[in-house]
């Protein structure tokens, strides 16, 4: 099994994300509001968008009418920086409005202060 240590769990606040680096392939490690890590390929599967461009952000809700929005699931979505796409980081990376796509993830496990990345 491949592992790397990418970061430290200091080195990413609850909602924000950080471009790392495993072996030779560019990372993106996300950590959610509620303390959890994420690692996805760091490239939009749309066009290769350097997805840590982008932002976390949260989505609309159903309830959203024309001028204005409920939102869900802050700090839980990526947004490319290219075009908009968004992807679930605790659904596997799956695009929102086409969830049989996803971005490649990778394991993630935290041992002390270490943030680990493995296949």
């Amino acid at each position: 099994m491949k592992e790397q240590v990418v970061c430290k769990t200091s080195d990413i606040q609850p909602g924000e994300m950080k471009e790392a680096s495993f072996g030779r392939q560019g990372v993106l490690v996300c950590r959610t509001p509620d303390g959890e890590f994420y690692a996805f390929m760091n490239q939009c599967i749309h066009q290769g968008a350097p997805l840590d461009k982008g932002m976390i952000c949260g989505a609309t809700t159903d309830k959203s009418k024309p001028g204005s929005y409920d939102y869900c699931h802050e700090g839980e979505v990526i947004r490319c920086p290219w075009h908009g796409r968004e992807f679930s980081i605790k659904n596997e990376g799956r695009m929102l409005a086409n969830p049989s796509k996803k971005i490649p993830s990778f394991k993630v496990r935290v041992e002390d202060e270490s943030v680990i990345v493995y296949k």
